[in-house]
């Protein structure tokens, strides 16, 4: 069950982070959902780290932290992602 909430949650991130970008991002669907995962994965390690993972109520500064990791690893996997297909000739 812990795998299917990382995907849930590794989509739902990913989907905003591409919200909040502005212009059209070229990544696939798969590709953005794992760098939301992985977006999430380093939001709680960096919270964890901040010492604010385990707060009383919602955990705002957590979900903050996974929400800014996520845009960050969409803006760079989309240029990445660009480079890439740029340089294929097809």
């Amino acid at each position: 069950m812990g795998w299917l909430w990382a995907i849930i949650v590794g989509l739902v991130l990913g989907l905003i982070a591409k919200a909040i970008l502005p212009g059209k991002q070229h990544l696939p669907l798969w590709m953005t959902t794992v760098l939301g995962m992985i977006g999430a994965i380093v939001g709680n390690s960096m919270a964890a780290g901040f010492g604010i993972d385990e707060t009383r109520g919602v955990d705002w500064g957590r979900h903050a932290l996974q929400l800014v990791v996520a845009v960050v690893l969409v803006f760079a996997g989309d240029y990445l992602y660009k480079m890439v297909k740029g340089t294929q000739t097809t």
